[in-house]
C-alpha cells in the first residue's frame, strides 16, 4: 500500500502561509508582467511568457486574471498604487484649502513626480502606446486608471464654483483638460521636458488666460 503523505505539519513545525505564497506569486506575477511589456511590447507579452518570467504554472495566472490585459492592467494600477502612497498619506483625495490654483498645482506637481520616476515610465508609455491602437484596452486604462483621478478634479473644480472661484457655467469635466491634457501630450509625445515650473505655468494660463490683465 502507496504511503500517503501526511497534510498536517511535522510536530514544532508551522504550517505554510499560503497567504503569505499566494502574494509572494501574484508580487511575482505582477514585476513579470511589467518587465515584458516594456522589454517586448504589449503584442509580444504572453501569459505564458508572465508566467515563466514570475516562476509560476499558468494555472495560477488563469485562477486569479482571464487575460493578459487584465493581468497588466492590475499591475500597472498596483504601480500607480504603490506610487501615490510613497507620495504621502490620504493619496486619493484632492486638496481643499481654498486656494484652488495652489491645490492643482500642487496635485500636478505630485504627477510629475510620478511621471519622472522610471518604475513608472516606461511600462505607462508601453500600454498607454498601445492604448492608442487597442481600443478596449484603451478604454479600460481611462475606466479603471484615469477616470478615477478625473473624477477628483472634477469634485475640486466643482467646490471652487461653489465658492465663487471659477463661473458657474464651465463644465468641470471640459475644465480640467486645460490643465492634465497639455501634460500628458508632453509626455507622451516628448515635445519638452515635464517639471513642477511647466505644470505651475499651466495652472497659471488655465486660470488667468491669455489675453492682458
Amino acid at each position: 500500500m502507496a504511503v500517503q503523505k501526511s497534510t498536517q505539519p511535522a510536530p514544532g513545525k508551522s504550517a505554510p502561509d499560503s497567504t503569505r505564497r499566494s502574494e509572494k506569486s501574484r508580487r511575482a506575477i505582477y514585476d513579470a508582467a511589467l518587465a515584458l511589456v516594456v522589454e517586448v511590447g504589449y503584442p509580444k507579452t504572453t501569459i505564458e511568457g508572465i508566467a515563466a518570467r514570475a516562476g509560476v504554472g499558468k494555472q495560477t495566472i488563469y485562477r486569479w486574471w482571464s487575460s493578459k490585459a487584465d493581468v497588466l492592467m492590475e499591475a500597472f494600477l498596483d504601480l500607480a498604487e504603490q506610487s501615490l502612497e510613497e507620495a504621502g498619506p490620504a493619496p486619493y483625495t484632492f486638496p481643499d484649502t481654498g486656494d484652488l490654483a495652489a491645490d492643482v498645482k500642487g496635485v500636478l506637481r505630485a504627477t510629475v513626480d510620478q511621471m519622472n520616476d522610471p518604475r513608472f515610465d516606461v511600462p505607462s508609455r508601453a500600454l498607454a502606446a498601445e492604448g492608442v491602437v487597442n481600443e478596449q484596452l484603451g478604454r479600460e486604462l481611462v475606466a479603471k486608471l484615469m477616470q478615477p483621478s478625473l473624477d477628483l478634479y472634477i469634485g475640486r473644480l466643482r467646490a471652487a464654483q461653489d465658492a465663487g472661484q471659477v463661473r458657474p457655467e464651465i463644465d468641470p469635466r471640459i475644465a480640467l483638460e486645460l490643465f492634465i491634457s497639455p501634460l500628458a501630450q508632453r509626455w507622451l509625445q516628448r515635445t519638452g521636458p515635464i517639471s513642477h515650473e511647466y505644470t505651475d505655468t499651466l495652472v497659471d494660463y488655465a486660470l488667468h488666460g491669455l489675453a492682458p490683465r
